[in-house]
Parts: C-alpha cells; sequence; structure tokens
C-alpha cells in the first residue's frame, strides 16, 4: 500500500517533535533518556550529550530523506513544510550549540 504525501509527512512529525523537546528541555527531555520519578518530578537523563546530539541527528537526517521523497512526491508537493525545515534548522543548531 502506497503512502500519500499527508501520511508521509504525518509520520514525519515524531521526529520534529523530538527535535523540539530536546532543543527546549535537552537532557530533561524524554527523548533524550530523561524520566520522572514517582513523584512525578524530572529525572534527568544519564545520557552523554554526544548521544543526545546522535538523537537530534538521526531525526534531522529522518526529515532531510522524508523532503527529498519523490515516491511518494514531497518534494513537488505544495504542502506547507515549513515545520520540518524549521526543525531541521533547529536541530542543526542545537547540534553545533552543544559539540
Amino acid at each position: 500500500m502506497t503512502q500519500t504525501v499527508t501520511e508521509v509527512l504525518t509520520a514525519a512529525t515524531d521526529s520534529v517533535m523530538v527535535i523540539n523537546d530536546i532543543n527546549t528541555k535537552g537532557a530533561n527531555s524524554i527523548y533524550a533518556g530523561s524520566s520522572n520519578d514517582i513523584e512525578g518530578n524530572v529525572v534527568a537523563s544519564t545520557w552523554t550529550q554526544a548521544e543526545i546530539n546522535d538523537m537530534v541527528q538521526r531525526n534531522v537526517d529522518h526529515l532531510e530523506l522524508i523532503l527529498a521523497y519523490t515516491d511518494p512526491d514531497v518534494v513537488g508537493d505544495s504542502s506547507d513544510k515549513s515545520s520540518y525545515t524549521d526543525a531541521i534548522a533547529t536541530g542543526n543548531t542545537y547540534i553545533t550549540d552543544n559539540s
């Protein structure tokens, strides 16, 4: 079953969420390995900054790949892709600032 452009972009939204959450919360992001204790307090990640940067990079790479799809034709579709391109820029800046 072939996916539509909308389905592909909807699935890519997870990567946008990961990048933006890590950018905002850093090691306190659940996507960077943090968790909550029994009282709901954030327990900071035990991940190294390099591991967090790798997570961000994988999601940036995923978004770049998705935006280059030609089947379905994501690259030629006129949908607003600014949330994806903004997340790529945010992720790249986060990695640069935290290297």
